[in-house]
């Protein structure tokens, strides 16, 4: 377990400078933040640090800007926002690796808060330079990360300043996910259900690999059930295959018997766009010249059957090409079966990427027991990998 925010003592922390790191990699149209998920998920721990009456400094990246700053990534357009969900001014560090930015910091007023600019303005953040990491100490007198959903990549805003800042303590929103993913894997309620989706095998394998032994059943679906498919010798017609990765299916099927459960057939058509002719068919009767794109009504209702008699359900990836109706349905219909398993007392865990934005879409994330902000996070974590970010907390 790792030190938590709630374990220091809330009395000292008045007048302190918390830096934390946050996750404030949102989405920007023409200036404008669309989507302020990510925002509303670190206010708790912003809140509570502004009200111990500590000087808040947020750090985060933001897109991929290549060879340093480039106004296109600039965090700027993150505050109004921001200040919109507070009620109070956010101020902005143009250079928080500077001598002027600690200069600033230090001129804070009990519970004042800033939002530095996008740590991978500086080449050294990617690549955990030291004196980076050192840099950016300067800006704290204390050390929260709460961007789990960059707890996997070694930076130097992520790992290299939890080495240099002490204490350093995982923030609310990290902490959460620490809980609820790790007792998913190490006390799940049963039966276990894990309903993996999405396009490739391959980026799945670690996942299935790690939880065959701890799961009652994994439930397949996404393009990458049609590898699952061509390993047991079907048809596949144009749909996605993964070639080489048809020997690991056939493998993956023998190993796993019968927790592995592959769609009972699938919505085709021989091309992907709205409006198109759709077919419903057996998974042994997909013809040639057409592709799979959403798993078949049949299959939804066992997959639903199933998550709903669970006692924890672990979802990660969408059952079909889900931002193209009619291609939604399997997705809304997974969707629908976490909330109802969320009613009648199951645990329920969606784990980033796009199986959150269709809980999102679909109006269902409040009825989820979590919600993850990390995919590439959250998926390392259930392998069983261990998160830089994390690892160089302190330990409880």
């Amino acid at each position: 377990m790792k030190r938590s925010l709630a374990q220091l003592d809330g009395a000292r922390l008045d007048g302190q400078r918390a830096l934390v790191r946050v996750d404030f990699n949102v989405p920007v149209k023409d200036g404008l933040v669309t989507d302020d998920t990510r925002l509303l998920a670190a206010l708790p721990t912003i809140r509570y640090l502004r009200e111990k009456g500590a000087r808040v400094v947020l750090l985060s990246h933001f897109g991929r800007p290549k060879g340093g700053p480039d106004p296109k990534y600039s965090l700027k357009p993150v505050i109004r926002p921001l200040e919109a969900l507070l009620g109070s001014p956010v101020a902005f560090i143009d250079d928080p690796a500077g001598d002027a930015a600690v200069a600033a910091t230090r001129r804070m007023t009990r519970g004042a808060l800033a939002l530095a600019e996008n740590t991978r303005f500086y080449l050294g953040e990617e690549t955990n330079d030291p004196e980076l990491a050192r840099r950016l100490a300067l800006l704290g007198d204390f050390y929260v990360n709460d961007a789990f959903g960059s707890a996997h990549r070694a930076h130097a805003s992520t790992e290299g300043v939890a080495h240099l800042l002490k204490p350093a303590v995982s923030g609310f929103l990290m902490e959460k996910e620490l809980q609820y993913l790790g007792a998913a894997i190490a006390n799940p309620k049963r039966p276990f259900v894990a309903v993996l989706g999405g396009a490739k095998v391959s980026g799945k394998i670690d996942l299935i690999q790690a939880l065959l032994p701890k799961v009652d059943a994994i439930l397949i679906g996404g393009a990458m059930a049609c590898t699952f498919f061509r390993a047991m010798g079907l048809e596949t017609g144009r749909s996605l295959v993964e070639e080489d990765r048809v020997a690991l299916a056939k493998e993956l099927l023998e190993v796993a018997g019968e927790k592995l459960v592959l769609p009972k057939g699938g919505v085709i058509a021989p091309e992907l766009r709205e409006g198109v002719t759709t077919m419903t068919v057996p998974r042994d009767k997909i013809p040639a010249g057409w592709a799979v794109f959403d798993i078949d009504p049949a299959t939804g209702l066992d997959f639903q059957k199933r998550i709903v008699a669970a006692g924890t359900v672990l979802w990660n990836g969408p059952m079909g090409v889900f931002e193209t109706p009619p291609f939604d349905s399997g997705t809304r219909a997974i969707a629908r079966a976490l909330a109802e398993a969320s009613a009648s007392g199951a645990v329920t865990i969606v784990g980033g990427g796009d199986s959150a934005a269709a809980v999102a879409q679909a109006g269902l994330a409040d009825r989820m027991s979590h919600v993850s902000t990390g995919g590439g996070a959250s998926l390392e974590f259930l392998e069983g990998k261990v998160l830089p970010g994390v690892a160089a907390l302190d330990d409880a």
